[in-house]
């Protein structure tokens, strides 16, 4: 740390400051025991007919079989990086003389893995009640209507939502309390353990919800000419289950590894900002205990006045609740106890900047607005115009949302006056306000799995139909548009992180005035490397998507062909190959992407020394954020323009016009919630990353160890080098033995 950080030398924290921590504990804690409430009250709600909850509990089981083989995967990889952070990287203490290095670093590697856990529990926590509430949800709208089944659909969510505030908040309030002034080094582990899962489980999940939902659509509605979920598909249950594993679980541990990486920022930048003040670590703390207590009363509010009110009016109803009470709760908090007014604006400009993100990303994806009327209007001249246009919105869209980020960042530089420390402060800040919400953000990202599994239900078990049915095919659609603007303000919040993760990173190398000269070779060369990463990383999630989706395909052709009385109902479809395939195909596929994010930034450190390490930050921001806009709002337009067709217009369900979007979306689906979401975690692994291994660069180059640092660069270019070539070189999963050549067992889940 600093020498401002040292200004706290000796001195722990007051009784106003430990009375105002165990307050946040207990906030946490409330926002878990609110959480198993609208858990309870989701669970009671009917589960329907046989068929819905056999249909259901298929669902389930492939959904829980997943994830405990992927923390299985993922935990050999977490144990190694637990033990180098406690044996190779340094841990200094702030100056209070009340922690040793050895307990900094002990503290730092259980962080980890506590971070690590807490960002799983949150992701199983979220899919657990999605995948038991969309039963519930179909059967609302079969028996109760609209209202009904809207608030149903959101209460599961914001379980996910308050899990994520409440065990975020949680495992930084006492790591704040149980190492006071020397809690930001600790928490940086925490952060680290966090997006790293979070990471996995955004690409794991989404090459298995993409790889399946691909095949499902390419062989069931393009070759077949059958509906989406019609249950004579085999790729039915395999495309609900990622569903669930995709998005419930991913955008949970995102956002939960979001709220510590933000706070992380916050806490060392406000350290600096204040002189050492105990004050720079409470009030980032301060401002997420508000979220909470805003986010119960957000959740609450989102239930439609009646049956023919829009179910898209309550949630932004919900949401702008939460977000005025929280802009009131911060300025008490702001005035009171930090006693900067300045502060609160920093905080206010966040949370009309997760407003703007929402709006914007739901204009460019909406079936409401234009950008997706020209997209399904495109398709009347085939599917390489609907490509083409698709594309074309989620480029230009990027455009915007990195036009709203940077104003954002403007307006914090300016309320930071002349002083870069207090500067870097308020962008972290500003980070905080986008998070403010977090807990209804996090609802509405889960509403939209809930709701289109709840539909696959209906569909496959034939049970819904008239106005049920049409309830929830508008519930999938403001699900759509809702998981489009939470991808939106995610990313947001992943560049205002990483902007801030910049500042603490220019802390750790010795100089706040540390800078990076693109002048520079080294320096540029850094650049060039760090904005090449985002578009690596997105290839290999794609192409991943691929290699599984073809996989998908020939199983799924094969039981359509060795099976002909799957068609006409007398023979049952092996949905559990499909789902076994899909988890095989999307856990061999995640070591590759996480030696990118680890040892990319360690190759350009070591190698090319800390200004070039500052360079490889700047560009794999500024392209992350690009590519991730681009990606997932395109996705999400072609998405919705393949629904607006499938509402009547153009010709319908099963036209020429209809194949073109379904095209179009095939190609969106790896877009929007694989490599386009998956680029938030990298941005904040890489970031994180940096920061923990830029004091072992400065030292090693200020003690002239020129051999060592090369030899350490050339060995993670090397590692690196053979996982990218063994990834590209691995072939699909051979079929030739597999069940699908041979008449298949009845699964569990019957068929309509």
């Amino acid at each position: 740390m600093t020498d401002v950080l040292a200004a706290a030398g000796g001195i722990g924290f007051g009784s106003t400051e430990t009375a105002l921590l165990w307050g946040v504990v207990v906030i946490a804690l409330g926002a878990l025991v609110v959480g198993w409430v609208l858990r309870g009250q989701v669970l009671r709600e009917p589960e329907g007919t046989e068929k819905m909850r056999e249909i259901a509990t298929a669902v389930q089981e492939g959904s829980a079989a997943y994830l405990r083989r992927q923390f299985r995967t993922i935990a050999g990889f977490a144990a190694v990086l637990a033990i180098a952070l406690f044996f190779l990287l340094p841990a200094h203490s702030a100056g209070s003389g009340l922690h040793s290095e050895t307990g900094i670093k002990l503290g730092r590697s259980v962080a980890f893995v506590l971070g690590a856990f807490l960002s799983g529990l949150t992701g199983f926590t979220g899919m657990w009640l999605a995948v038991r509430a969309n039963v519930r949800v179909a059967n609302a709208a079969r028996e109760a209507g609209y209202r009904r089944a809207l608030t149903v659909a959101f209460r599961a969510g914001g379980v996910a939502g308050m899990f994520t505030v409440g065990l975020g908040l949680l495992g930084a309030g006492l790591i704040v309390l149980l190492y006071q002034f020397d809690a930001a080094r600790v928490l940086e582990g925490l952060a680290f353990g966090a997006a790293l899962i979070a990471m996995f489980m955004r690409v794991g999940g989404g090459i298995f919800t993409k790889a399946a939902d691909v095949g499902a659509d390419l062989v069931g509605k393009v070759e077949q000419n059958i509906p989406e979920d019609d249950p004579r598909n085999a790729a039915t249950i395999a495309d609900n289950v990622g569903d669930n594993v995709g998005d419930c679980a991913g955008m949970a541990a995102d956002l939960f590894e979001s709220y510590q990486v933000t706070l992380v920022a916050a806490i060392i930048l406000g350290l600096a900002a204040t002189g050492g003040s105990v004050k720079g670590i409470v009030f980032p703390l301060l401002i997420m205990a508000v979220g909470v207590v805003v986010a119960v009363v957000g959740i609450m509010a989102v239930t439609p006045r009646s049956d023919t009110e829009h179910g898209q009016k309550a949630i932004n109803r919900g949401f702008l609740i939460s977000a005025v009470l929280a802009a009131v709760g911060v300025f008490f908090v702001s005035q009171f106890y930090l006693k900067d007014t300045k502060a609160f604006w920093a905080v206010l400009i966040g949370i009309v900047l997760a407003g703007l993100i929402q709006y914007l990303t739901e204009y460019f994806t909406s079936t409401k607005r234009r950008p997706v009327k020209e997209i399904a209007e495109a398709s009347t001249t085939g599917p390489a115009t609907v490509v083409l246009s698709g594309f074309a919105t989620g480029l230009e869209s990027s455009v915007y949302a990195l036009l709203l980020v940077a104003g954002a960042i403007i307006g914090a530089f300016f309320l930071g006056g002349d002083e870069l420390q207090r500067q870097l402060y308020y962008v972290a800040l500003v980070g905080l306000g986008l998070l403010s919400t977090v807990g209804v953000i996090v609802s509405m990202d889960t509403f939209g799995p809930v709701s289109d599994n709840a539909q696959g239900i209906a569909e496959m078990s034939g049970d819904v139909t008239g106005q049920g049915e049409e309830t929830l095919k508008d519930l999938d659609a403001i699900g759509n548009t809702t998981k489009a603007s939470t991808k939106g303000v995610a990313i947001a919040t992943a560049v205002i992180a990483a902007t801030a993760l910049f500042g603490a990173f220019a802390d750790e190398v010795g100089t706040v005035n540390f800078e990076v000269p693109v002048n520079f070779p080294d320096v540029l060369v850094g650049l060039l490397l760090g904005g090449s990463v985002a578009f690596l990383f997105s290839s290999l999630a794609i192409r991943a998507v691929s290699r599984a989706a073809g996989t998908i395909v020939v199983e799924v052709r094969n039981q359509f062909r060795n099976h002909p009385g799957i068609m006409d109902g007398t023979e049952k479809p092996d949905y559990e190959a499909v789902v076994d395939i899909c988890t095989r195909t999307s856990l061999r596929e995640l070591v590759t992407p996480g030696l990118l994010a680890v040892l990319a930034p360690i190759m350009v450190g070591f190698f090319l020394k800390e200004q070039a390490l500052g360079g490889f930050l700047a560009g794999a921001i500024l392209t992350g954020q690009l590519m991730a806009v681009a990606l997932s709002n395109s996705g999400g337009a072609w998405d919705n323009a393949k629904k607006l067709i499938e509402e009547g217009n153009y010709g319908g369900k099963g036209s020429e016009n209809h194949k073109a979007t379904v095209i179009g979306d095939t190609v969106g689906d790896p877009f929007k919630d694989t490599a386009g979401p998956a680029l938030n975690p990298l941005i904040k692994v890489m970031n994180l990353v940096a920061l923990l291994i830029v004091p072992v660069v400065v030292s090693f180059v200020a003690k002239g160890q020129d051999t060592a640092r090369v030899i350490v660069g050339v060995l993670a270019a090397a590692i690196l080098v053979a996982a990218i070539w063994y990834t590209k070189s691995r072939k699909p999963i051979d079929l030739s033995s597999e069940s699908s050549s041979a008449p298949t067992p009845p699964p569990a889940v019957p068929a309509a």
